[in-house]
């Protein structure tokens, strides 16, 4: 039996787990607090994606006799065939199967095949593992392809249903859908839901909903423990409700939840625990940044004066429980930086809590996990790194900031040379002037491989505007400091920020092509603007 139940609803990543649930998890064992976690996401992803989950797909006679659809349904022996070996290669567990794959001969192939990008450019002649990730990859996506045409229109492999939660300022859409059929997708999460209940018996089941793409299968996950275990609360929290719910004013949704919780999660939680579990204590009725239901009523309770948790006091993430072995990595794009988003698995941590900078005009600054800035001492953090490598046996790090810290990077590189560790790091940055070609080289002494950052829009006019506190000619000269000293860059950008002009994006354009054709520019990735 446990305490609490963490959830990571379907679906986030392949290749790693979403670090909310981990976070969670190492701040309640400080207050030993027993919970197990679970990412429902990699759980059915794996059902589906198995000879078994294969098989009933092509159970179901399609109706949509596209091009594309006869040509996988005719191929289906030949999928079901292959299915299981292909994951495990994906898994790191068959690597001598990637000769197999690169012959041409072995994977079935369809549509996605045809846009395929020049590999012998992006792979050479002997990367070999990373070419048979980019066609098994395809492989994957074919399938999910025929499953959206044929059996579930919703699915996406980093997201289900996400239009559902996109469209936030009203309920009735996502509500209407739950009174429907459960679809193809939930039948493997209720399935897996219910045998984790059984195994935990938790008296709360909390949800981490970072996504749009995540909250469907939140809804539709407590509406089961609703309507089958209704003496069991339930809870949901994350980067959807900081965003989108902070006004909330619906009654429905409590139908599903009992708790929705903002911002940082660890005292809100300690606090429904004491609620759930402990109700006879001082603390039973106290919230913190939390909406229930009272007297038919939607509220807003923050009515506990304790403060929110330090960094330093929170302790260090805990992976226990989820599946590391069973992850897959996958290459959906010959572009490196991709690669280091969805291939190969990285320990999550995170160098400062908010943003040292907290100015520009399109971020959501007044939310407390951008405005309130807390940087971590160096040593506690790389106290933290080597307790994960001893725990998970992996020494990859991804340093999820909104923006590292130049300075303390600088001090986490130097003490990570005093430990002699040996890792392998990226992290998020804004390409300010304290980069110098010295911290640079630094880094990568360390181990920092890669870096992002967002140049928003190439345009000093448009900079100042945002508030950026940085010019295009600063963002060149950083962008080579970091290429000369060997570490990636990529960079995020936008077009239609309010006044741009054609000519502008255009020129955009050209400064981004510039830097790719100088060699200080790896990857980019353009978003359109959106006011939220």
């Amino acid at each position: 039996m446990k305490d609490l139940l963490l959830i990571t609803p379907p679906f986030t990543q392949l290749n790693t787990p979403y670090p909310a649930t981990a976070y969670l998890k190492g701040f309640l064992n400080t207050k030993n607090i027993s919970s197990y976690q679970i990412d429902l996401g990699i759980e059915v992803i794996l059902e589906i994606f198995s000879k078994k989950g294969v098989t009933q797909i092509f159970n179901v006679k399609p109706e949509n006799l596209s091009e594309n659809t006869q040509r996988i349904f005719a191929l289906k022996e030949e999928y079901i065939k292959t299915i299981d070996e292909v994951i495990a290669f994906l898994q790191n567990k068959k690597p001598t199967l990637a000769r197999q794959i690169c012959s041409m001969n072995f994977l079935p192939e369809a549509s996605r095949f045809n846009q395929l990008d020049d590999m012998e450019y992006a792979f050479g002649n002997m990367g070999l593992q990373d070419k048979a990730k980019h066609l098994a990859t395809l492989y994957l996506e074919d399938l999910s392809d025929y499953i959206v045409e044929n059996i579930d229109e919703n699915f996406g492999f980093s997201r289900y249903a996400e239009r559902l939660g996109r469209s936030a300022n009203s309920f009735d859409e996502l509500y209407q859908k739950l009174q429907s059929e459960k679809t193809f997708v939930d039948n493997f999460t209720v399935e897996i839901l219910y045998k984790k209940l059984l195994e935990t018996q938790p008296k709360l089941v909390c949800f981490s909903v970072p996504f749009p793409g995540n909250l469907y299968s939140a809804f539709r996950c407590a509406q089961y423990i609703k309507n089958h275990y209704p003496n069991i609360k339930t809870a949901f929290g994350g980067g959807f409700a900081n965003t989108e719910l902070r006004d909330l004013k619906d009654k429905r949704v409590f139908e599903f939840f009992d708790f929705i919780t903002l911002d940082d999660g660890e005292l809100p939680i300690e606090l429904l625990f004491e609620n759930v579990c402990h109700s006879e204590h001082s603390e039973a009725s106290l919230f913190k940044r939390t909406f229930l239901l009272e007297n038919g009523e939607v509220v807003y309770k923050n009515n506990s004066e304790r403060h929110d948790y330090k960094q330093a006091e929170i302790g260090t993430p805990d992976y226990t429980d989820l599946p590391l072995d069973q992850y897959i990595s996958v290459i959906e794009i010959a572009n490196p930086m991709h690669s280091l988003w969805s291939d190969g698995r990285w320990n999550k941590l995170t160098m400062a809590h908010g943003c040292y900078w907290g100015k520009c005009t399109f971020c959501d600054i007044s939310l407390d996990y951008i405005k309130i800035y807390e940087p971590i001492a160096a040593k506690i953090l790389v106290d933290r790194m080597e307790e994960l490598i001893e725990k998970t046996g992996e020494n990859g790090f991804h340093f999820v900031d909104e923006a590292a810290p130049p300075a303390l990077m600088r001090e986490v590189a130097l003490e990570i040379l005093r430990r002699k560790l040996v890792v392998t790091w990226w992290t998020n940055i804004r390409f300010e002037k304290s980069f110098t070609r010295d911290l640079c080289f630094l880094l990568k002494l360390s181990g920092c491989v890669a870096v992002s950052g967002g140049l928003e829009v190439a345009s000093d006019r448009l900079l100042k505007l945002i508030n950026k506190g940085v010019s295009v000619a600063q963002v060149a000269k950083v962008t080579r400091n970091f290429t000369e000293a060997g570490i990636m860059v990529h960079s995020y950008l936008m077009y239609g920020y309010p006044t741009q002009t054609e000519k502008e994006t255009i020129d955009s354009l050209e400064m981004v092509r510039q830097m790719f054709e100088m060699g200080i520019l790896q990857s980019g990735f353009w978003h359109q603007f959106a006011m939220t």
